[in-house]
């Protein structure tokens, strides 16, 4: 093969490779953008109680629009309130696609852990399997200081007010409990969309209001909830009169808030309460 052969063969080589490179190159996909992660829990203590015990918040979402859950501000007299607090974080744990992307969810489980303590002899997560039927359940519906923490807010408060016929402390003025003083900071600070508090019992959803009267984003609230859980729609509670409560206070600082009341002490009634819990999702999700 003479020089000539030899350097158009060189040559060709050379323009071949140069056409392969060039085809992988205009053939190579554009990169794929890593995907969003999965809504994270942030795990938050909020506050402590008057025995030192945590008062914790857990929020999945990341979206603008704030809904907080708050269970046991009765503490162990509504035990049943705290399970159903923890069976929701549950569900929205393994149901982090479920919730829309303007939303993020906070569900306080146990604000008030020391009247937990006191009747199931427990801290941290209860399930229904602590319940103890037998036990006397009235002790625990108060504060390490024997306060009334739902008597405790800054909403037409006295330092006496009543529980089913009975005086009750509502504490030495406004926001005396450490609790109620968590609550209160965490809700000015995160001015939420809405707030449910649940309770038991009476099987009814209730609005709220402080002397301003009830408005239309509460009584919709309350409606929502109650048309999927099939509890009683009830704009006031009138069975007596009521100082101090935590929904009022919110009211009057413009946060929209209802009070789910369970049927019974003893059963957490989950179909229930999830479907008002996701008929709130759905109404200020998108």
């Amino acid at each position: 093969m003479n020089k000539r052969a030899l350097w158009i063969g060189l040559v060709a080589v050379a323009v071949i490779g140069l056409i392969i490179l060039i085809s992988k190159t205009s053939n190579k996909p554009e990169p794929v953008p890593t995907p969003s992660p999965s809504p994270s829990v942030q795990y938050e203590i909020i506050g402590k109680s008057v025995e030192g015990r945590n008062i914790e918040s857990y929020t999945y979402g990341a979206g603008d629009e704030h809904l907080v859950f708050i269970g046991g501000i009765h503490g162990g007299y509504e035990w049943n309130s705290v399970v159903l607090a923890y069976n929701a974080m549950d569900y929205l744990e393994t149901n982090k696609e479920s919730i829309p992307e303007n939303l993020k969810i906070t569900i306080i489980p146990s604000m008030n852990p020391d009247g937990v303590y006191k009747v199931l002899g427990k801290e941290g997560r209860i399930s229904e399997k602590d319940a103890k039927p037998t036990e006397e359940t009235i002790p625990g519906r108060f504060n390490a200081h024997n306060v009334d923490l739902n008597r405790n807010f800054d909403c037409k408060w006295q330092p006496e007010s009543t529980w089913r016929g009975n005086k009750v402390s509502a504490g030495t003025s406004a926001f005396s409990e450490p609790e109620a003083q968590a609550i209160r900071d965490y809700m000015l600070k995160e001015h939420p969309s809405a707030v449910v508090f649940w309770h038991s019992q009476a099987g009814e959803v209730y609005t709220s209001e402080c002397e301003d009267g009830i408005s239309d984003e509460t009584r919709n609230l309350m409606k929502t909830y109650a048309k999927a859980s099939g509890y009683k729609e009830s704009e006031t509670f009138d069975y007596y009169a009521v100082t101090g409560d935590a929904e009022g206070w919110l009211a009057r600082v413009g946060i929209p808030t209802i009070t789910v009341e369970l049927k019974t002490h003893e059963n957490v009634e989950w179909d229930r309460n999830l479907a008002g819990m996701k008929s709130i999702i759905n109404y200020y999700g998108k």
